[in-house]
């Protein structure tokens, strides 16, 4: 009987261990009692189960984890292949659920994230699949966080990270840039010209009319200056007037002299006439000269006798 006894005791210490069950941090684990979950969960830390009656089912990660979205073909609404994949961040919020309610929920979301891809990137054009990234990411956060709440999964975020057309497509698309390219240059260098030739019609404006400024104020500074000759010449005629006048006053026998004078000057009058370059006729009589001292006799009132 002692080995009987012996043999049992160790089974049953043996078992009693066996129940010892621990769960790490982050974790979760389901029990079921003879195959029937019956709300049982085991949270991180030392937790025991009856040997042989219950088992755990299931030990998941409560983390937040990562899908990575294989490429897949997807057909825009203006009928455009293209490539696109993405990366999804979910947690479990209910592990009963994601248990007991799919089978390999991590391939059920990945096919229901292609699915979803699908329909978004089929209402959108080419065009817009390039600007609205953050509009489609919005989208499918929303339709993944509605359909994965029956199996207690929270999605938290959804990026898509390639979105890749067809060769033909980039061939045309960038031959269209490149047209775009040209076509910008082109307008760029036709302003260009345009401002260079304004410019330079402003400068030769400007320039006529600094030039008619100068031109001006030239004749202005000639005339103002002829003015100031001219002036200054009468003044000092005035003043040889007033000299002369004044000797005739003091010296009677200055008439004479003055006689003389004036008959030069009116032989000069005539040479300097013949010595201009332009054409003219001068006819002189030599037998008006005498005359025309006694004229200028006259005039000073008192001839002289000959």
């Amino acid at each position: 009987m002692e080995p009987f006894a012996l043999i049992i005791a160790a089974a049953l210490g043996f078992g009693g261990f066996s129940g010892i069950k621990i769960i790490k941090q982050g974790d979760e684990a389901l029990v079921e009692r003879l195959g029937k979950y019956t709300g049982k969960k085991l949270q991180p830390g030392l937790n025991y189960l009856i040997p042989v009656v219950e088992r755990i089912s299931v030990q998941q990660t409560v983390r937040e984890r990562v899908i990575d979205i294989p490429p897949q073909q997807c057909i825009t609404r203006d009928n455009v292949s293209v490539t696109v994949d993405a990366v999804v961040y979910w947690r479990i919020l209910d592990l009963e659920k994601a248990y007991y309610k799919v089978e390999n929920l991590q391939s059920a979301m990945i096919n229901l994230v292609l699915t979803q891809i699908r329909a978004e990137m089929g209402q959108l054009s080419l065009d817009e699949t390039f600007t609205a990234r953050n509009q489609i990411n919005e989208l499918l956060l929303q339709d993944l966080d509605k359909s994965t709440d029956p199996w207690g999964v929270k999605v938290t975020r959804v990026e898509l990270r390639d979105l890749i057309p067809a060769k033909a497509v980039m061939d045309a698309m960038e031959l269209q840039m490149s047209a775009e390219r040209k076509k910008r240059a082109a307008i760029l260098t036709s302003e260009g010209e345009r401002e260079s030739a304004v410019n330079a019609a402003k400068g030769r404006a400007d320039a006529l009319l600094l030039d008619a400024e100068a031109q001006q104020k030239s004749v202005l500074l000639g005339a103002e200056a002829e003015r100031q000759q001219q002036i200054l010449k009468a003044q000092g005629i005035a003043a040889a007037a007033g000299i002369i006048g004044k000797q005739l006053q003091d010296n009677p026998e200055g008439k004479r002299s003055v006689e003389v004078l004036l008959a030069l000057g009116y032989l000069e009058m005539g040479t300097n006439i013949g010595q201009s370059p332009s054409s003219k006729v001068l006819f002189m009589d030599p037998g008006n000269v005498p005359a025309t001292m006694e004229g200028i006799k006259s005039i000073l009132g008192n001839p002289v006798q000959s």
